[in-house]
C-alpha cells in the first residue's frame, strides 16, 4: 500500500498551480490593476465598516530633537488603536512622514526605541535598526508608529503577540488580520492628516521589518497616498516562504496563492517607488525566493515605464531591518 504524505501533496499542489491573476507580459497593466485590486481587497476582507475616528491625544512630550504625541484612533466602532507620532523640532512649516510598521514582537515600543526591559534592550541592540522612529527623526522626517493588532498593547497579554486565536476568528468572519492592520493604518493616516498640520502628506514613506514589512507591502498596494514602500525581510515567493516553512498565521491570507504570487502584487504599487530589502541569510524569507519574486517586480516596473523606481537591496546577514541600505536607496530615488 502506497503511503500518502498529505503535507507534501498540498505543497506540490500549490507549487504546480499557476495563480489565476498572475500578471503576464503583454497584458494591459491598468486593466490588470483594476481586477487585481478588487480581488486583493476581497481576499484581505476589506473594506471594513468605516469609522471616521479622530486622533484622541493622550499626551505630548518635548525632546531635544522632536515632539512626541501619544494618541489613539477609533478605526472600527469600539476598537481604538494606540499610536505615537514624532515630529522634528525646527522652523519648517511641514515635515514629511514615515510610517513605521512594527514587526512581529513585543510591541511598537521597539520601533520607538523605548525598551521596557532587558529583553527589549537586547532586541533593539541585536536586531539592526528596529528603532525605526528615531531613524526617521534623524532623516528629518516625522515618524508614525502604530500598535499592530495582536502585538504589544493590542495583544491578549498586553505585550508580545497573540495572533493565533484572533486570526482564526477573523477568518471565520471573512476577515484577515493583515487586512485589519492595513485598514487601521489607512484610517490612522486620515486622522493624522486632520489633527497634525505640521505633517506633510506628500512623499510618504512606509517601512517595516518582517511582519511590519508584510503589512507595509499590502498597505501600499491598497493606499495610493504612500509614495515610497520599503519592506524589509518580507517580500518573497509564497511557495518559498509562507508555504514552505512554519510562519505565524497572521502572515496568511486565505486563497491568496490561488490568485497571485507575491511579486505580482507589485503591479498595484507601480509606478510608485518600491525598495525591497532582504537578508542574504534570512532563514524564513530565503534569498532565492526573494530573487524570484523580484524578477516579476522588475518586469512589472519595466512594463510601467519606470524601471528606476524599484530596487532590491540585500544585506550580508539574516532576518534584520536593513535600514541603512533602505535609506541610501530611498535618497537615491529622491526622498528628502
Amino acid at each position: 500500500m502506497k503511503t500518502v504524505n498529505s503535507h507534501e501533496f498540498e505543497y506540490e499542489t500549490l507549487k504546480n498551480h499557476r495563480p489565476l491573476l498572475s500578471y503576464e507580459t503583454g497584458d494591459s497593466l491598468e486593466e490588470w490593476k483594476a481586477k487585481a485590486r478588487a480581488k486583493l481587497e476581497e481576499l484581505l476582507g476589506l473594506p471594513l465598516e468605516r469609522c471616521d475616528g479622530e486622533a484622541e491625544i493622550e499626551y505630548e512630550k518635548d525632546f531635544d530633537t522632536h515632539t512626541e504625541y501619544r494618541f489613539t484612533v477609533e478605526t472600527e466602532r469600539g476598537y481604538h488603536v494606540p499610536c505615537h507620532l514624532l515630529i522634528p523640532r525646527g522652523d519648517k512649516e511641514k515635515y514629511p512622514l514615515t510610517v513605521c510598521l512594527s514587526g512581529h514582537g513585543a510591541g511598537m515600543h521597539i520601533a520607538l526605541g523605548s525598551p521596557k526591559n532587558e529583553d527589549d534592550e537586547k532586541s533593539i541592540s541585536s536586531w539592526h535598526h528596529r528603532a525605526m522612529a528615531p531613524r526617521s527623526i534623524k532623516e528629518g522626517r516625522c515618524a508614525l508608529v502604530i500598535e499592530a493588532r495582536n502585538f504589544g498593547e493590542s495583544s491578549l497579554e498586553g505585550r508580545g503577540t497573540s495572533c493565533d486565536e484572533a486570526s482564526k476568528m477573523a477568518i471565520l468572519m471573512g476577515r484577515t488580520v493583515i487586512g485589519e492592520r492595513v485598514w487601521d493604518a489607512m484610517r490612522i493616516l486620515d486622522a493624522v492628516e486632520k489633527a497634525f498640520p505640521k505633517v506633510d502628506m506628500n512623499g510618504i514613506v512606509c517601512t517595516g521589518n518582517s511582519g511590519g514589512g508584510t503589512a507595509t507591502y499590502y498597505l501600499v498596494c491598497i493606499d495610493e497616498r504612500i509614495e515610497y514602500a520599503a519592506p524589509s525581510c518580507a517580500v518573497c515567493l509564497y511557495e518559498d516562504s509562507i508555504a514552505a516553512m512554519p510562519h505565524c498565521i497572521c502572515n496568511h491570507i486565505p486563497s491568496i496563492r490561488k490568485w497571485f504570487e507575491m511579486g505580482d502584487l507589485a503591479g498595484l504599487i507601480a509606478p510608485r517607488h518600491l525598495v525591497v530589502a532582504a537578508g542574504k541569510e534570512d532563514p524564513i524569507f530565503p534569498i532565492h525566493g526573494v530573487n524570484k519574486a523580484y524578477e516579476k517586480i522588475s518586469l512589472i516596473y519595466d512594463v510601467a515605464g519606470v524601471p528606476d523606481r524599484c530596487a532590491l537591496v540585500v544585506g550580508d546577514g539574516g532576518h534584520l531591518n536593513w535600514a541603512d541600505l533602505i535609506w541610501k536607496k530611498l535618497h537615491e530615488m529622491g526622498v528628502e
